[in-house]
């Protein structure tokens, strides 16, 4: 360490010196320092992890903190004798990219000058003896120079490849171009693999030209052996698995369908079954990401997927039945094979649910009887035992109980008496885990009159406080039919506040227990006052239709001041409640113009506004080939990345077809 000892650190103006995150005091980042000089080699990573905080923070710049410790920093990453230096050289990064990509002005004045002055010692770290320091150290290079002098010195393949890939994001250096081109004719198969990965930075067009020897690499069974030894990227903590490996490989073709499946399915008919278990759960995963963003893949997925299905290892067999549920009846052709695997427990280790599980929801997407007997008890057992939902968004996953049965209205006959059973169970104990009731109302909403016979139970939920609000918006969808639960109603409105009263009077409405103009007055004497948010049920009103029309004039009022997150739905009712386009229609024509090009994303806006342009056959030529040209894009119209996205891309591709037809 020399001349920086504790002492000279002590001696630093820390007064002066502030932290670069409030949730890590300045005195805490001096502290952390004298420990790591005081301890050498007993010095560990978790010890320097306040200093990742308290002397830059991207989002607030570098402070003066940084600037005052950097030499302690950099002493300390260059000495053998500290046993945290590998995570200080990390540091050393962290600092050099707060510094390179937050605002100049939140720069400490004095940092350039104190990054030159540790320059040399920094960029000595490339040549450190320990094989993690140099690695650590890549993206500290100065140029292309001095990655390329690290290239052709380097003996360590873990650290050649970091090499290799920062060099290929500065494919302008004729010398760096030259490397790029000799490492793809490598003798190593990871090399090659690697160099079309750093070449891909910018020349997209790599992964094709060399698609087949990108294949013959990821099955090379002398790489099986190295698969966690040596792939580190420059910005990632860890080694890549192959699997990891294979995966990113399939990235590479993302901007391109067609190529991309039909590198998926070589790569899968390549792989060793027994041997490459890793590869194939790389394809099926890449192959899940590519169905949840494009329709065009589905003819390609469908085969590949089945051809795994009695794959030994579990966590394949899983994917692809996913894969295959996902789709519904466009794999209906293998819907025995399927049938076959309902009771097969077999599960990922990080996934939710069993192969049996996916398989019998993937009979219900087919629509297939053979998922009715136990579907309604398995399910909840399943979800009663959940006591939460931990899951990466975009992975597969057990879809949620009212996904499920929601769209199999015309089986309620057969379901509806272990749904009922069920329901009273929760009923019975309030204290059970889960969502369950909540998802099996949902779902007796969706099924609408069909599912009158559990009107006691659905009546019951009504003295529910967590339930009450869906069991009645299912009373409502009943209808009519639902009147003898009107007293059950009344009993709900006396105990809500007065903006959930409301509400309650077009519940009552709806199931025939109310007067229209009672439960239109207790509606309409609370739409928003001129300065209040337009937070108002503004569809319920609507369902009054004409009725409505002497609140015509307020309506116009909130259209013309509320914005458009509020606006759609205040159109919707003007013009329902009127039965007049105007001032409606065009604010309405507008959402679905915008949302069409990609102006927002705000579905359920989208959604309202089409839906009533459709009830009024309002279907103009400018939002016609609007929505010709949406549904005529490949990809998914979904806020969403998991088996969702196939789910509303479906939803509202119907709604279109069904604008488009009018």
């Amino acid at each position: 360490m020399g001349e920086l000892s504790v002492q000279v650190l002590e001696e630093l103006p820390w007064e002066r010196l502030t932290s670069m995150y409030p949730g890590v005091s300045i005195q805490e980042a001096r502290r952390v320092l004298l420990h790591l000089l005081r301890s050498g080699p007993a010095s560990t990573e978790d010890d320097c992890w306040p200093l990742f905080s308290a002397l830059a923070q991207q989002e607030l710049g570098v402070g003066s903190a940084a600037t005052a410790t950097l030499p302690f920093v950099v002493a300390l990453a260059a000495d053998p004798g500290t046993g945290a230096r590998a995570t200080l050289v990390e540091l050393l990064d962290s600092l050099a990219s707060c510094a390179k990509h937050c605002a100049p002005h939140l720069v400490d004045p004095g940092w350039p000058e104190a990054w030159e002055q540790e320059r040399a010692t920094i960029q000595s770290l490339l040549s450190d003896p320990d094989p993690t320091v140099r690695r650590l150290a890549v993206p500290l290079a100065d140029g292309s120079a001095r990655l390329l002098e690290r290239w052709r010195a380097e003996p360590d393949l873990s650290v050649r490849l970091p090499v290799l890939f920062m060099l290929g994001r500065l494919p302008e250096d004729t010398e760096v171009r030259a490397v790029l081109a000799e490492a793809l004719g490598d003798d190593d198969p990871v090399v090659r693999l690697a160099a079309v990965h750093a070449a891909s930075e910018t020349d997209p067009g790599i992964a094709l030209r060399e698609r087949e020897q990108l294949l013959a690499a990821l099955v090379d069974p002398s790489v099986r052996s190295r698969r966690e030894a040596v792939w580190y990227r420059p910005d990632v903590e860890y080694p890549y698995t192959r699997e990891d490996v294979a995966f990113w490989t399939a990235v590479l073709f993302e901007d391109m369908p067609a190529e991309a499946t039909a590198f998926l399915a070589r790569l899968a008919a390549t792989a060793d079954p027994g041997e490459d278990t890793d590869l194939l759960r790389a394809v099926l995963n890449h192959s899940w990401q590519l169905l949840t963003r494009r329709r065009s893949v589905e003819p390609a997925l469908i085969p590949l997927a089945a051809g795994l299905l009695d794959h030994p290892d579990p966590a394949v067999r899983y994917r692809a039945v996913h894969l295959l549920a996902a789709l519904g009846s466009g794999a209906a052709a293998h819907a025995d094979r399927l049938a076959a695997l309902l009771d097969d427990p077999g599960e990922d280790e990080f996934l939710e649910g069993s192969v049996g599980e996916q398989a019998r929801w993937a009979l219900a997407r087919m629509d297939d009887a053979r998922a009715l007997p136990g579907l309604v008890e398995g399910l909840c057992a399943t979800w009663r035992g959940r006591q939460g939902r931990g899951y990466v968004i975009s992975d597969p996953r057990s879809p949620d109980l009212a996904d499920v049965l929601g769209p199999l209205q015309a089986h309620a006959g057969t379901l509806l008496p272990a749904l009922r059973e069920e329901l009273r169970r929760e009923l019975a104990d309030p204290d059970l885990p889960g969502s369950v009731p909540a998802d099996l109302l949902a779902t007796l909403k969706a099924w609408g009159p069909v599912a009158l016979p559990a009107l006691p139970e659905v009546t019951a939920y009504l003295a529910d406080r967590f339930r009450w609000h869906d069991a009645a918006e299912a009373l409502a969808a009943m209808g009519p039919a639902a009147v003898s639960a009107a007293p059950a109603i009344r009993e709900r409105m006396a105990l809500e506040p007065p903006e959930n009263r409301r509400w309650l009077h077009w519940v009552l409405w709806r199931v025939g227990g109310a007067d229209p103009a009672e439960a239109l007055r207790a509606l309409g004497e609370t739409l928003p006052k001129p300065g209040e948010p337009p937070y108002f049920p503004f569809s319920q009103l609507a369902d009054f239709g004409r009725r409505a029309a002497p609140y015509a004039d307020e309506l116009r009022r909130i259209l013309a001041e509320a914005e458009d997150v509020f606006g759609v739905d205040v159109a919707a009712a003007l013009w329902t409640v009127t039965e007049e386009p105007e001032p409606a229609r065009p604010l309405l024509e507008e959402q679905v113009l915008a949302f069409a090009s990609g102006g927002h994303e705000l579905y359920g806006l989208f959604h309202s506004a089409l839906r009533t342009l459709i009830r009024f056959r309002a279907i103009g030529p400018t939002v016609r080939d609007a929505l010709r040209a949406l549904r005529d894009q490949d990809r998914r119209i979904s806020a969403y990345g998991d088996y969702r996205a196939i789910l509303q891309d479906e939803e509202f591709r119907e709604l279109i077809d069904e604008a488009l037809a009018v």
